[in-house]
């Protein structure tokens, strides 16, 4: 019987010591700001390498492709209106649909 007790004690003992070295260890790490799992927050600036390539190649082109294309003749008349027409359909849908979320959602019930 007392080398059963002596052997939960030890076996409580080696619990807490590993539970306790855990805690510190997760405190250390912690400060220090590492996680295992966790993965390490996207690096502040505000674009990366690849977006700006792609922002240069962009303005280059828009440089150099009116000084190599000839120019081309003007579009159709009707061509012209869809600008116009979908200025007026957004215009309208801003203007005369509801935006209160309750007399909207009461409408279709």
């Amino acid at each position: 019987m007392a080398l059963e007790t002596d052997n939960l004690i030890t076996r409580d003992e080696q619990s807490r010591r590993h539970s306790s070295r855990h805690a510190v260890t997760a405190r250390q790490n912690a400060g220090k700001g590492q996680h295992r799992n966790v993965p390490s927050p996207p690096a502040p600036s505000g674009l990366s390498v690849e977006a700006i390539l792609v922002l240069a190649c962009v303005t280059v082109s828009l440089i150099v492709l009116p000084l190599v294309l000839p120019p081309l003749p003007p579009p159709p008349a009707m061509l012209l209106l869809v600008p116009v027409c979908l200025l007026l359909l957004l215009a309208a849908l801003a203007t005369f649909v509801p935006s209160d979320i309750k007399s909207l959602a009461s409408s279709y019930m």
